[in-house]
């Protein structure tokens, strides 16, 4: 059944998107890359700190690229090895790096709905502003796809951009609705993004709103929240 107010052509290009989005996610290091590594790489992966401060003081490249361009730094955000975070960043490990994918730490641990570790990058002074992935997108859009309300929260704290225009022509607010499944976390990650001022009449690429979006897809809740917002 169409979803009413959206025409049938503006809603291939919403799943087709989305489709992508799911294949093209970010990739974590898998086994074998794993298993690969050496140095500064697999002591992050590991969360060898023995090992780690004794690289550092030999004078290891702290942005070293493994074979997706991943630094120590990424490979140990990934991990959620913490203190590994810690010690790399203190000893100068550039906090924003981005990778082949074009992901930072940041995003990383967003992506991961991985709070502490985001908590500890923002501490260390990691951005939450970079432009991110191939989609031109921000750490903010991708946990509003995702729902990751508590690290929409957080991101918004440390001066995320509300209102960036990915390159599908989204923004946070549009994919909170048009990538989630309208349930309770995706309504808190949008109920985080009106309370900080979100400007919801950005459209996507065929003039809709969120809360043409939040109708047309039958979220009641998210529909009401916008319906809220707008100017009397």
């Amino acid at each position: 059944m169409m979803m009413r107010g959206i025409r049938p052509l503006a809603l291939a290009v919403v799943l087709g998107a989305g489709a992508m989005l799911g294949a093209e996610a970010q990739v974590p290091p898998q086994a074998a890359e794993v298993q690969a590594y050496a140095g500064l790489h697999r002591a992050a992966w590991l969360g060898d700190l023995p090992k780690l401060k004794s690289l550092i003081a030999s004078g290891a490249n702290l942005d070293a690229r493994d074979a997706r361009g991943r630094t120590p730094l990424h490979v140990a955000a990934h991990a959620r090895q913490r203190e590994a975070v810690t010690l790399l960043a203190k000893a100068g490990a550039n906090l924003d790096a981005l990778e082949d994918d074009r992901y930072d730490a940041v995003t990383i641990a967003s992506v991961a709905d991985d709070v502490p570790t985001l908590a500890l990058l923002l501490s260390l002074g990691a951005s939450a502003r970079q432009v991110t992935s191939r989609y031109d997108g921000t750490a903010l859009i991708a946990a509003a796809h995702l729902g990751h309300d508590e690290v929409v929260r957080q991101l918004i704290a440390a001066g995320a951009p509300l209102d960036h225009v990915n390159n599908l022509h989204w923004t946070a607010a549009i994919e909170a609705v048009v990538l989630g499944d309208g349930g309770p976390r995706h309504q808190r990650t949008l109920a985080a993004l009106v309370g900080a001022g979100a400007n919801l009449q950005l459209a996507d690429r065929q003039g809709n709103t969120p809360l043409q979006l939040a109708k047309a897809r039958g979220y009641t809740a998210m529909a009401s929240l916008l319906e809220a917002q707008r100017p009397r």
